[in-house]
């Protein structure tokens, strides 16, 4: 929704209604964007499901009936809901740019002019963030399954559900997923000023253990060889991201103080030109 200069103020505000009607048209695009990734979801199923049971496959096959580990179909519907939460995963992934970008898009308004530059680097880290995270998962989900299929007696054989082994594998791919983008939300509040690299210096030793902490929860399997595969990581992305607030910084500190010299019932100086430009640009691209 494109809100004319008279709906929005300069400094990004608007009335509640405004800010209702665009979050209704935000989520009207997002779902647009979901409904037709599951699609195309649907339509591919096949591949899909074949590259998605990969990891069950490749576990040792000792405790599968006749050494062969096929994935076990409980009831009647259980076809229809897999194809269906397929489709919905590739949906959310393949929409991922659509629904990213109308989160960031009605924050936006609410930032200044130079703030709202950083939506096109958001977007772009952001994807192939969620994308390296899933890979991760991908690449691991074999050595959790091993594991604890690994527990089972000798004499007995693991008859793992449909249903069971998908809701594991989504769990695993969004939450390396989501979580790999925690970073790049810490760089986004350095950038606006919300978040200083100072504090985040300060913060690390229990940023550190808050990760394993949350690795040690968030992984559906909770062994130590995903939770690590989690955690490491996510702390080096932390690592890159203290690193980016530090150079930004650096670089904001050295830019003049327009209120530098200035006494405390003295008014700022105001370049008035480039305030109406500023607004004119606002009024053409809002």
């Amino acid at each position: 929704m494109k809100l004319s200069r008279s709906d929005t103020a300069p400094d990004g505000r608007m009335p509640l209604l405004e800010h209702l009607r665009e979050l209704r048209n935000r989520l009207i695009k997002a779902i647009l964007g979901l409904v037709l990734g599951a699609i195309v979801g649907w339509i591919l199923f096949e591949p899909i499901w074949d590259f998605l049971k990969q990891p069950y496959t490749r576990i040792p096959a000792e405790h599968c009936l006749e050494g062969k580990c096929d994935l076990v179909v409980h009831g009647i519907f259980d076809g229809f809901f897999v194809r269906l939460k397929v489709s919905l995963m590739v949906g959310a992934v393949l929409s991922s740019p659509v629904w990213l970008y109308q989160i960031w898009a009605f924050v936006a308004p609410g930032l200044y002019n130079k703030e709202r530059r950083w939506t096109y680097t958001f977007l772009a880290a952001a994807v192939p963030l969620f994308g390296l995270g899933a890979a991760l998962a991908y690449l691991t989900m074999d050595k959790g399954l091993q594991i604890f299929i690994g527990l089972a007696p000798g004499d007995t054989t693991v008859l793992v559900g449909v249903q069971d082994y998908l809701g594991y594998a989504q769990a695993m791919l969004f939450i390396f997923g989501l979580t790999f983008e925690l970073p790049l939300f810490v760089v986004m509040l350095n950038l606006v000023g919300v978040l200083t690299h100072e504090r985040i210096r300060k913060s690390r030793r229990m940023l550190i253990f808050g990760v394993f902490v949350f690795a040690a929860i968030a992984t559906p399997s909770q062994d130590p060889f995903t939770m690590l595969a989690l955690a490491l990581p996510t702390i080096v992305l932390f690592e890159v991201a203290e690193l980016i607030a530090f150079v930004h910084d650096r670089r904001k500190a050295r830019e003049p103080d327009p209120y530098e010299g200035l006494a405390d019932d003295e008014a700022s100086p105001l370049d008035l030109d480039k305030i109406d430009a500023e607004l004119e640009k606002g009024g053409r691209t809002g």
